[in-house]
């Protein structure tokens, strides 16, 4: 019951981690689940996937680009419209890019980053705030990566966006304190779901190796020698957006198995 009473967003719902997270706040008895996504047909997997799990729990889609300002202040108020309340927000719509070092990346291309990993995490961010500050409570969840970590030369502009994310929750920390607004970010690494999976099933065939084998040189860098599963990963997030943190706010959790130890 670790969200009970407690009306969820969740933006950037798709076949890893966005699914898990619905399925799982669903799972933490949520009053109700708010799914956000550009694709319609991912919001109807994600209702389904609560569906078949077992749970009831009121499910609200609705299509959204984060980049928009327009889609994302909707969103907000079809919730309020629906049940009254939006008590949290995880943050986990993202663009990654294309791949490429920083010192031959297209700056286009960071640029779009920027605009849906920052600009429009932002937006989703402020859309929330006018209720938050009116209930005297919430929670915000910033799902980041590992890559602000451990640098990824591939992966320049996302990192260097999800980094510029990281320096705004700190700020927002400050700010929505008073309001009895949290606001944290987790850091994800490899998570076992769909999308990892095929990108470890490309490399097997293009290097011409056994996948097991790819799979296991990463397991190795990680203290608990596994990928950690993106269900479980989903759990931190969401502990971020109950109570049980209700005195944590500004945090860095790393969510990696370990294979990042800061220090």
């Amino acid at each position: 019951m670790l969200l009970k009473d407690k009306v969820v967003i969740i933006s950037g719902i798709g076949p890893g981690l966005g699914i898990k997270l619905a399925v799982r706040a669903a799972e933490y008895q949520a009053k109700a689940v708010v799914l956000a996504t550009r694709t319609p047909a991912k919001l109807d997997q994600a209702e389904q996937a609560i569906r078949d799990a077992g749970y009831s729990t009121p499910v609200l889609k609705v299509p959204t680009d984060i980049a928009q300002v327009e889609q994302c202040q909707k969103l907000a108020e079809l919730t309020v419209e629906h049940f009254g309340q939006i008590d949290a927000l995880i943050n986990s719509a993202y663009a990654h890019g294309a791949w490429g070092s920083s010192g031959e990346s297209s700056m286009d291309d960071w640029r779009k980053a920027m605009d849906v990993n920052l600009f429009g995490t932002m937006q989703m961010t402020h859309a929330v705030l006018p209720q938050m500050k009116k209930q005297k409570s919430g929670s915000i969840v910033m799902i980041n990566t590992m890559a602000t970590r451990v640098p990824n030369q591939l992966e320049s502009g996302y990192a260097v966006s999800k980094g510029a994310l990281k320096t705004a929750v700190q700020y927002l920390a400050q700010d929505l304190g008073p309001f009895g607004i949290r606001v944290n970010s987790t850091f994800m690494g490899w998570m076992w779901g769909a999308p990892v999976a095929g990108y470890f099933k490309s490399e097997a065939k293009r290097l011409g190796v056994p996948m097991e084998s790819l799979v296991d040189q990463v397991a190795q860098q990680i203290a608990l020698r596994k990928i950690p599963e993106d269900s479980d990963c989903a759990m931190a997030a969401l502990y971020l957006a109950s109570d049980f943190a209700k005195v944590v706010t500004g945090a860095q959790l790393d969510v990696n198995g370990g294979h990042f130890l800061p220090y």
